[in-house]
Parts: C-alpha cells; sequence; structure tokens
C-alpha cells in the first residue's frame, strides 16, 4: 500500500439507546434507596475520626503530666489500677493511674483499632456504592484504590472478612496484655470467637475461589 492511499478506519458502533419499561426502570431505581445508609456510615466515619483525635490529645497531654488526660485513657482502655490493701487483706483503694509501657501500648492499639475499623468504613462505602448503587468512573483517578478495579460482591466479602480479623486480632492482642482483668471464660470466648472468624474468612475465600474457577472465561 502505497503512502498515498488513504488508510480505510472501522466505522464506530453506534451507542444503544435502549430505554427500559417503566416496571424495570423503576425497579433498578431502588438502589438509590441505599444512598442514605452509606451517607449514614460516612458520618459514622465522622464519628471515628474525631474519637480517634480525643484519644490522641489525652494521650500527648498524659505524656506532658496531664493527670486529668491520664484518668481519661486508663477509664477509655479498661485498664485496671493495682489495688491498695490494708493489714488484713481488705481493699481501701487503688494506686494512683501512671503512664507506664501497658497502658500507652494498650492506647496505640485502640488507636489502631480506630484506623481499622475506619478502613472497613471506606470498603464498605466506597466498594458499596460501586457494586450495588453507581459507578463513580475512577478508572483514570490517579488516586483510585487497587482492589476498585476489580470489585464485586464476592471480593467485596473477602475483603471485609479479611479486615474483621484484622480488627479481631487488636482486640484479642488488647485482651491479652491486660490479661490480669478478665477471667479465663473471657479470654477463652475471645479466642474462640476470633478463630471463627478466621474459619469464616477461609470458608469465604475457598468458596470464591471455586465459583471462580466454575465460571466459564468470557471468548476473547
Amino acid at each position: 500500500m502505497s503512502l498515498t492511499e488513504p488508510i480505510m478506519t472501522l466505522p464506530t458502533p453506534p451507542k444503544s439507546n435502549h430505554r427500559m419499561r417503566p416496571l424495570p426502570a423503576a425497579i433498578f431505581a431502588t438502589r438509590w434507596l441505599q444512598l442514605p445508609l452509606y451517607l449514614g456510615l460516612i458520618l459514622a466515619q465522622a464519628v471515628y475520626v474525631f474519637h480517634f483525635w480525643v484519644e490522641l490529645v489525652h494521650l500527648i497531654e498524659a505524656v506532658f503530666g496531664s493527670e486529668k488526660a491520664l484518668a481519661a485513657l486508663v477509664q477509655s482502655i479498661g485498664y485496671q489500677l493495682a489495688p491498695i490493701k490494708d493489714a488484713a487483706g481488705t481493699v481501701i483503694g487503688y494506686e494512683a493511674p501512671r503512664l507506664n509501657e501497658t497502658v500507652i501500648m494498650l492506647v496505640v492499639l485502640a488507636l489502631i483499632d480506630v484506623v481499622m475499623i475506619s478502613n472497613l468504613l471506606i470498603m464498605v462505602i466506597v466498594g458499596g456504592y460501586e457494586t450495588f448503587v453507581s459507578r463513580m468512573g475512577l478508572e483514570e483517578h490517579p488516586d483510585q484504590p487497587e482492589w476498585l478495579s476489580h470489585v464485586n460482591a464476592s471480593v467485596l466479602k473477602v475483603k471485609l472478612a479479611t479486615a474483621i480479623i484484622g480488627i479481631s486480632s487488636i482486640h484479642l492482642l488488647k485482651t491479652f496484655i491486660s490479661a490480669g482483668n478478665y477471667t479465663e471464660k473471657v479470654l477463652m470466648w475471645q479466642t474462640l470467637i476470633h478463630v471463627t472468624f478466621l474459619l469464616s474468612a477461609i470458608a469465604i475465600a475457598a468458596t470464591d475461589r471455586l465459583m471462580s474457577s466454575a465460571t466459564p472465561s468470557k471468548p476473547q
């Protein structure tokens, strides 16, 4: 073919102008009823952000010697102070709270817990809206989450189960650090609940993998 010959271009297919019937269109439009639910989760996210900064400010104030902030931290994490007993062994009071390594670790774990729950909320809000309500059009956005490019109901369930395991792990670690505050029954049940979450996530992932392998691939 010479350079002077015109290059033939394939005609672009016409855009589909299919219009739904009134009843299917009305039923399909009911997906927007979920919008207030996701807006409510955004408000819950704002509450978690506020709670995070309150706890962080209390920690910083406690480092600089604020007894009021330290007392608020000890109360919020449920840390049990050492009892003061008299000669007969009767508890007459409790030691003053101190900012020791255990208290700092429990506060930091509580902050991490807030962050992980916030990440879980983002997954539900963004992934759920994208999957069940409407497309966001983030394909070319530089900040598009990697997991959002192939999100569907099955992927969202697996990621939510993984996030719940992480949150449960943080709670279990907090319990083990302050194990003296809990009975053996509480420790046993928290461990069993965590194992149940873990087995459930494995079952969900295995089921999703079996369903994906059983689905025939689309012809190229």
